[in-house]
C-alpha cells in the first residue's frame, strides 16, 4: 500500500508539525520502505503489536494496509485469535470489532 507522501502532514500537521514530518519522512518513507522486511511482514508485525497493546484507534488504517500488502481477512482473523491467548481476550475482542468493520466495508465496496 502506498501511503500518500504527506499523510502525516494531513493527519497531524495542524497540531504537531514535527510529529507529522517524522511520520512522513522517517516512518512511512524510510522504515516502511526498508527492504529488510517485506511490506506483508511489516503489516503482520504492526497489526499484532497494535492488537496486543490495545491500540484499536490505529487498527483500521493498519488493517487496510495489511489487506493491501497481501494479508487475507481470514489470516487477520487467525492472527487475532492467536493473540487472544498471548495478549489477552479483551485486546483480541476489541480487534474483532475492527475486523468486522473492515469486512463490512469490503462487502459494501
Amino acid at each position: 500500500m502506498e501511503t500518500h507522501p504527506d499523510y502525516g502532514q494531513q493527519r497531524f500537521g495542524d497540531i504537531a508539525p514535527a510529529f507529522a514530518e517524522l511520520t512522513d519522512r522517517v516512518l512511512f518513507n524510510e522504515v516502511w520502505n526498508d527492504p529488510s522486511l517485506a511490506p506483508r511482514d511489516r503489516s503482520l508485525a504492526t497489526v499484532a503489536v497494535l492488537i496486543a497493546l490495545g491500540r484499536t484507534e490505529q487498527l483500521p488504517f493498519h488493517l487496510q494496509r495489511a489487506r493491501d500488502n497481501g494479508l487475507r481477512l481470514d489470516e487477520l482473523v487467525a492472527l487475532t485469535t492467536h493473540l487472544a491467548f498471548y495478549a489477552g481476550w479483551p485486546a483480541a475482542a476489541s480487534a474483532v470489532t475492527r475486523l468486522r468493520e473492515l469486512k463490512d466495508q469490503e462487502t459494501r465496496a
